[in-house]
């Protein structure tokens, strides 16, 4: 999906409410350091401070259409950074811009961090000639899973499903919940009528092969070493050519082309959300021709 597009699949009301509530996480009550600051139109500048992908326009947009400041933008969504750029200005009442700096700085920091791990998984993946799907997870920050949900699509990745009720996966505690393998794919395709999928995560052969004889549309292969994947996968598609595998568990940027196969579908990694590094911003006040900041 083209990166500037996907600014589409944000719903207005949904970024002004998170906007919001970042906000007035920040500033619950009293901020006396508008009182220094004064209320006069100002202007600052976006700066980027290290490499990445730009990811979290329409949030950074969302935060400070909240305090009426109005942002410009320099480089489009998914733009490569090169150090040090600048990205953006923004202008409004003074005490305004302090306001928004540090939420909307947070906010672009972190999607652009999740980006910028998404590409290098992206491309790490297709280094192999893999044409599979690199995604995440849904181990995301909570209160943040939008932000990091999109940056993900912004770096090229698959989102995944957003939440519990964006495809039936069927994890090991749901199977001994149920009794079974079988048992808890009748269920879960009981559940899912037509209009959603199962996948169903498992530990071996054998229980892939209960999943799929069950009805499950998709199979994690959770927690494989690279060389057990590959042979459990082709062995199942062997039986059942039409089931999806997704392999997962101890997936990194350095070891993910090993994960890479003729027989998987999806390899999901964890780390694009739970350990991308944030990418460093500034935003500075100036007062006619703003200069770059030291690196």
């Amino acid at each position: 999906m083209d990166a500037e597009g996907l600014a589409l699949l944000l719903p207005p009301t949904t970024l002004a409410a998170l906007a919001d509530s970042w906000l007035r996480e920040d500033c619950p009550g009293l901020n006396y350091a508008a009182w220094v600051a004064g209320a006069a139109p100002s202007q600052a500048a976006l700066w980027a401070k290290s490499p990445g992908l730009l990811a979290g326009r329409p949030f950074f947009d969302a935060i400070f259409a909240q305090l009426s400041c109005q942002v410009s933008w320099f480089l489009p969504e998914g733009s490569k950074l090169v150090p040090v750029a600048k990205v953006a200005e923004v202008r409004g009442p003074a005490h305004c811009l302090l306001l928004g700096e540090r939420v909307a700085l947070n906010t672009l920091a972190r999607c652009s961090g999740v980006a910028s791990a998404a590409a290098a998984a992206v491309e790490a993946a297709r280094g192999t000639g893999w044409t599979g799907h690199v995604a995440g997870t849904r181990k995301t920050t909570p209160g943040f899973r939008l932000v990091e949900k999109y940056g993900l699509l912004v770096g090229g990745a698959a989102a995944h499903r957003y939440d519990l009720g964006g495809l039936v996966m069927v994890k090991d505690n749901h199977v001994v919940a149920a009794g079974g393998v079988e048992k808890a794919v009748q269920g879960a395709r009981q559940a899912a009528d037509f209009a959603l999928k199962v996948e169903v995560e498992c530990s071996s052969l054998r229980d892939a092969v209960q999943a799929a004889e069950a009805g499950a549309d998709l199979v994690l292969l959770d927690n494989f070493r690279p060389e057990e994947l590959h042979a459990t996968a082709a062995a199942l598609k062997a039986r059942f050519p039409s089931v999806a595998v997704e392999a997962s568990g101890g997936v990194t940027l350095g070891n993910l082309p090993q994960f890479c196969g003729p027989h998987i579908d999806v390899i999901s990694l964890g780390m694009l959300t739970q350990a991308a590094p944030a990418l460093d911003f500034s935003l500075k006040l100036f007062a006619e021709v703003p200069h770059a900041p030291q690196s």
